[in-house]
């Protein structure tokens, strides 16, 4: 393309994004597109066949990507009909391996995000060492991470990682990444989720030019595919994985997998890459206890500024979301999007209310019954106290915590905790849950206690 042609073009797009912002600013509001769009730029394209937009932080490029990707291209075709994708990137990260929205089949997609040998891999910024947060859970998968990133020569390979989805696998691969090329400056590393090498690798046996696949691959000093139980069942892809790990092991290159389940565990695939694969380090991230969920989302917090999320709450989603990091996270972002969308301050009735569907699918199902049971044996009193009349402080303020908790940990309505706490009125419960939020903030043994009760309960 000759500069003539160069400036037509740019002048065309810049036209055009002009137009698209013109348009979503007035179908999304002013208070909604300052917030989120308008720090949004257009990066460097080759040609107009995919736009790239470009947001400041992760946490925006998140939020556009899934509230307004689909806008975006459709704004977009309107004015240039010859788009086929637009692509949302975080500014720091450009050029990093992105998310493209088109109606391109999948394998044309993925061969489209192929990063040849000769270039650097872009590591998705979000996922380092330092922003990865470690308990007895995942430490030694954390540390033998770091070992393989090291500069020394590997004292294992492959690592093997398994755990279940949502628990830092991915995270650490790029973290290793990261870490590798910093310590590494002229090497070369490849992060792939094994369902790309599958479509990659299929493409290149159509095209008959498996050879440049091979060499691309094998050709780089660290290779990580992700998310290897995709090949299960799949003959030829299992047949080139074998021959790539194979490879590596004998050359004594860095490799790393990850999977959902221990090699043994892979059902579909053959013996003799579980062999390889077991062959180096095998480690696994277990199921991240309380501690390690709240941790991440205080860290999590931090990263976003002039954000007031009440510990209540926080501890409310440690509880309530205890499987999934990536879900856990992704509650609090939308909990922190919607009170900024709306102007509202973030408290235990509005998290309630914006993640009640995700927190009751995640909730262990808690009864009343459990949370009498729970309350008498933690201040060692009966549990026929809990319905009598007995107004002595040392029953009636256990009634009280019970009564608070039924209205947080369980779906019934509040004549509904009445009649089981001896058919007592609704403004009984209303009051016994006002007067315990109060004490919260006042008395920390009621609140320890609270803490407690709930931490076990949900547990």
């Amino acid at each position: 393309m000759n500069e003539q042609d160069e400036a037509g073009r740019s002048a065309t797009l810049a036209t055009a994004w002009e137009q698209v912002r013109r348009n979503l600013r007035a179908q999304s509001g002013a208070k909604v597109f300052d917030q989120w769009l308008k720090p949004a730029t257009l990066a460097d394209s080759s040609d107009l066949d995919c736009i790239r937009i470009a947001l400041p932080s992760p946490f925006m490029t998140n939020y556009v990507k899934g509230h307004y990707a689909e806008r975006l291209l459709l704004e977009f075709r309107t004015m240039l009909p010859g788009v086929r994708a637009v692509s949302v990137e975080t500014l720091s990260a450009a050029p990093a391996p992105r998310r493209v929205l088109s109606e391109a089949a999948p394998v044309a997609a993925a061969v489209a995000q192929a990063v040849p040998v000769t270039e650097r891999f872009a590591f998705d910024p979000r996922f380092t060492f330092d922003r990865f947060v470690a308990d007895t859970s995942n430490r030694v998968a954390l540390n033998a991470a770091k070992a393989l990133a090291d500069r020394n020569p590997p004292q294992f390979s492959p690592l093997y990682i398994h755990s279940a989805t949502g628990q830092g696998k991915t995270h650490l691969c790029h973290a290793i990444g990261h870490a590798f090329q910093e310590a590494n400056p002229g090497a070369t590393a490849i992060y792939m989720p094994a369902e790309r090498f599958m479509f990659e690798f299929v493409k290149a046996v159509r095209a008959r030019d498996t050879f440049s696949f091979k060499e691309r691959l094998r050709g780089v000093d660290l290779l990580m595919i992700d998310d290897l139980q995709f090949i299960a069942g799949k003959d030829s892809t299992q047949e080139e994985c074998f021959h790539t790990v194979n490879e590596f092991m004998t050359m004594g290159k860095r490799l790393v997998i990850a999977a959902d389940r221990s090699p043994q565990h892979l059902d579909g695939v053959e013996p003799r890459l579980v062999s390889r694969l077991g062959a180096g380090l095998v480690t696994d991230i277990k199921p991240p206890e309380f501690g390690l969920r709240r941790a991440i989302l205080d860290a999590k917090l931090r990263e976003m500024p002039q954000v007031a999320v009440p510990d209540e709450v926080l501890e409310l989603l440690a509880m309530r979301i205890n499987t999934n990091i990536r879900e856990l996270e992704g509650a609090l972002n939308r909990l922190v999007a919607y009170a900024q969308l709306i102007g509202e301050t973030v408290t235990m009735d509005f998290a309630l209310q914006t993640l009640g569907e995700v927190l009751r699918g995640a909730q262990r199902r808690v009864t009343i019954d459990d949370i009498q049971k729970a309350v008498s044996a933690h201040f060692e009193m009966k549990q026929l106290d809990l319905i009598s009349d007995r107004r002595a402080v040392a029953v009636a303020r256990p009634r009280q915590i019970a009564m608070y908790l039924a209205k947080r940990l369980t779906t019934r309505s509040l004549p509904e905790i009445g009649r089981k706490f001896g058919n007592r009125d609704h403004s009984t419960v209303i009051h016994a849950v006002k007067r315990i939020e109060d004490l919260r903030g006042k008395d920390r043994e009621i609140d320890g206690a609270v803490r407690s009760l709930m931490r076990q309960l949900e547990g």
